[in-house]
């Protein structure tokens, strides 16, 4: 006897067998005579046990009357049957079950004492509306529809869970009020019928144990496990955001069940078809048994070509019954089997995901016996395959849309202030598909003021140029000293002509880096002296050990030396992506004041534009007050930036200098997204001025000195009009008064540049925060790893 309570209950349970009963008096009167003793006998043995007809609340009762209850019952269970139905007596909903048929039996005992039986998401609440409803039904003459469909998960000896259907007959149940029940009107029933989650109402409108349910009922499983198992897997596939959240156990569980086969393992493996490439698709948790640990295999590597034509050409499942005799019949290639018995597969089935004529993968399933799988079961794969292979192709949507966010975000962005406008002009299209002949309309804004700033590596190139000499140099004199010490060992004459060219080569470089130094060293170096030294065998283990220290002082890519350049390169990565995220943050709030395009450039240091103006966001009332606040922003944000590298020089693998310029242009400009080279640029030959100026101004001279206008510690204003230069003065001294920018403001012209004159500029320190410099506010090991460099 299986039993299980819930928590309250409307009714009361009653195990009462009075209308077996009364049928039997009533076969018991009739002429048939063998049905008719056969009834006699029946009332006579269950005569004495008035609980039977009365009702049974005390449960181990059922045990007690176990065999008489199984003769009371045997009509409503045939013996010939018991072995194949499952089917037990019940009270519907409580679970309690009892005078289960054999077969029934037999799933209990192995599922394990320790196992409860309980219906499938079936809680408290439910099991009390549904009580309820059976009520109004019964006694009622309602007709609510509260049946939905009932599941026990049962596992069998090995673990295997098996979904099985409930079906309830009530034939033998009546119910019967107490004196605890409320007469229940139409209004009751109106107002029940709208609030199934209002737990109280119903609790109120049947208290509990304000019904008895007297009899019992007839509950029938049905093994649905297959039906059940892929709809969980629909379910899974439907509501899971990420793959890792249904695959492994889930996606297991699930075949386990479907295939009844307890060491199931399932895989997927990703195919580049372009490529002839098995690869890890980016997405998933579940593990490539055809790749095992590697990220990407050719095909060919793996498989021979007749196998790849009917997986990749014909679309067909590859299916190994036993891999032992497989490899045995494979006559001399058996790569491929050695590859799964290595990972104790013995059987398996490679199904291939295709969409729209597209191969996306294969999801494998693997067992570690033979046999187990095989070419008649992977017919079920006919009703699992669709859900898998729209969600699979779900996923790589929703990764290409990730990737081509990062690539928007990263690398071509389209601004989210100007966003609206692409938007418009793609749904024209969209919704004009009939026009063939439709052109793109080109994305112009007009009447928009431009701001223009940078932070800069000063010296850039000077520094880089110092870094390649001195790894150059570092190599010659490592490897001028490791000829040498070979030609003492080996007198070659090859070796000395070697030592004589290192020489040369270091003279030429001590002399002056010129622009094909580099590669010419490079060259050489790879080509003529590194296979030299590969010459050399283990054969004097001085000399070869001396060789071998020398490699792995080497760049394992690069095959040169790349200490002071690694050096540079960091330090620049580190700077570029810290200025970067500063200003990012900073855009943010700048972008609550007015919407404005914004864009940033990482070179050798960091450039930005911004471009203000009505047309950039037409649903916002512009005024000239929002260019003042985005130039005061934009100075304040230069301020930050500049100490935000104050803080991160220290940690600086390679000492390098910064400056900061902002160009001043006053009069509005036109922008127009250029389809070809898809970035925005400025429309027109007016504007193109700006455009000379801002691609030049920081290469330029003070007017009449070979001084930089730019310098270190120090913001540069560039401007051409009076107005600007009052305005930009109004902002320095109120950023003075915040300690952010210093007390001497330089004034000075600006070369002429080509086809510009008369510019002229500000110049004036920024004041560093020195409480916020310790001596190392950033270690080097903290920036490379905080900021992935």
């Amino acid at each position: 006897m299986e039993v299980e309570h819930h928590i309250e209950s409307p009714l009361i349970a009653k195990i009462s067998f009075h209308k077996v009963l009364e049928t039997l008096e009533e076969i018991a009167g009739s002429d048939v005579d063998y049905r008719s003793d056969y009834a006699k006998a029946l009332l006579r043995h269950t005569a004495p046990y008035p609980e039977l007809r009365d009702g049974i609340t005390d449960l181990s009762l059922l045990e007690k009357h176990e065999k008489l209850i199984k003769n009371l019952l045997a009509d409503l269970f045939p013996t010939a049957l018991t072995k194949n139905e499952i089917k037990a007596a019940a009270i519907p909903f409580f679970n309690i079950t009892f005078n289960h048929t054999e077969r029934f039996k037999k799933i209990l005992m192995n599922a394990g004492e320790d196992f409860g039986m309980s219906i499938r998401n079936f809680d408290d609440h439910q099991f009390y509306v549904f009580c309820c409803c059976l009520v109004l039904n019964s006694y009622y003459g309602h007709h609510f529809d509260f049946s939905k469909p009932l599941f026990y998960d049962i596992p069998d000896s090995e673990g295997i869970m098996h979904h099985y259907r409930i079906l309830y007959n009530a034939d033998f149940l009546e119910l019967l009020p107490t004196e605890k029940a409320i007469d229940i009107t139409d209004e009751d029933v109106t107002l029940l019928m709208d609030n199934f989650d209002d737990l109280e109402l119903w609790k109120k409108k049947f208290p509990a144990g304000s019904w008895i349910s007297k009899g019992f009922g007839i509950v029938s499983l049905f093994d649905a496990t297959t039906e059940s198992a892929i709809s969980n897997l629909k379910t899974n596939l439907l509501v899971s955001e990420e793959l890792k959240e249904v695959t492994k156990a889930n996606f297991e569980g699930i075949f386990r069940s479907i295939y009844q086969i307890p060491d199931l393992r399932i895989g997927y493996t990703e195919v580049n078809v372009e490529d002839n490439l098995f690869r890890l698709a980016p997405f998933q948790e579940m593990k490539s048994h055809i790749l095992n640990d590697s990220a990407e295999m050719s095909c060919n590597s793996m498989m021979c070509d007749a196998t790849l034509d009917g997986m990749l050409a014909q679309k067909k499942y590859f299916i190994l019954s036993d891999v032992e005799r497989y490899k045995s019949d494979a006559g001399a290639d058996t790569t491929f089997a050695d590859h799964l018995l290595a990972q104790d597969i013995r059987s398996c089935i490679f199904a291939p995901i295709i969409k729209n004529g597209r191969l996306l993968g294969f999801i494998e399933l693997v067992s570690s016996r033979s046999k187990e799988l095989n070419s008649i079961n992977s017919n079920k794969l006919t009703y699992i395959l669709p859900f898998l292979t729209d969600t699979i192709d779900r996923y790589y949507s929703e990764l290409q849309n990730e990737v081509d966010a990062i690539i928007q975000n990263e690398y071509t962005a389209i601004h989210h202030s100007v966003y609206w406008k692409f938007r418009e002009e793609a749904l024209l299209h969209v919704t004009n598909r009939d026009k063939k002949d439709q052109a793109y309309k080109e994305i112009v804004f007009r009447e928009v003021y431009p701001l223009y700033g940078q932070i800069d590596i000063k010296g850039s190139s000077t520094a880089r140029n110092e870094s390649i000499e001195k790894d150059l140099a570092l190599q010659l004199k490592e490897l001028h000293s490791l000829f040498k010490f070979i030609f003492k060992n080996e007198k070659l004459p090859l070796i000395e002509q070697h030592i004589f060219e290192l020489e040369k080569l270091q003279n030429e470089l001590s002399d002056s880096l010129k622009a094909d130094t580099e590669s010419g060293i490079q060259t050489y170096i790879i080509n003529e002296v590194h296979p030299v030294l590969k010459h050399f065998d283990a054969s004097n283990a001085e000399v070869h050990g001396k060789i071998t220290d020398y490699f792995e002082t080497l760049d394992p890519k690069m095959k040169m030396v790349y200490d002071s350049r690694k050096d540079f390169d960091n330090a620049l990565s580190i700077i570029n992506k810290q200025m970067a995220e500063v200003l990012d943050r900073k855009q943010v709030e700048a972008q609550t004041f007015f919407p404005h395009y914004y864009e940033r450039f990482k070179t050798d240091g960091v450039e930005h534009n911004l471009y203000i103006g009505a047309s950039i966001s037409p649903k916002h009332p512009y005024s000239s007050l929002y260019l003042n606040n985005l130039r005061l922003w934009q100075l304040q944000a230069m301020c930050e930036m500049e100490n935000e590298y104050y803080k991160l020089r220290p940690g600086l693998p390679y000492d390098l200098d910064v400056t900061s310029l902002i160009l001043v242009f006053s009069s509005p400009i036109s922008i127009r997204f250029r389809m070809d080279e898809k970035r925005f640029d400025v429309d027109g030959t007016y504007n193109a001025r700006y455009e000379v100026v801002k691609k030049r101004i920081d290469k330029s001279n003070i007017k009449g000195t070979k001084d930089r206008i730019t310098e270190k510690g120090k913001i540069t204003i560039v401007y051409s009009q009076k107005q600007e230069e009052a305005e930009y003065r109004r902002y320095i001294q109120f950023l003075q008064h915040k300690k952010m920018l210093g007390n001497v403001i330089e004034t000075f012209e600006v070369e002429d540049l080509q086809g510009v004159t008369g510019l002229k500029a500000l110049r004036i320190s920024v004041e560093y925060d020195s409480n916020k410099r310790p001596e190392a506010t950033y270690s080097y090991e903290d920036l490379l790893k905080e900021l992935n460099v």
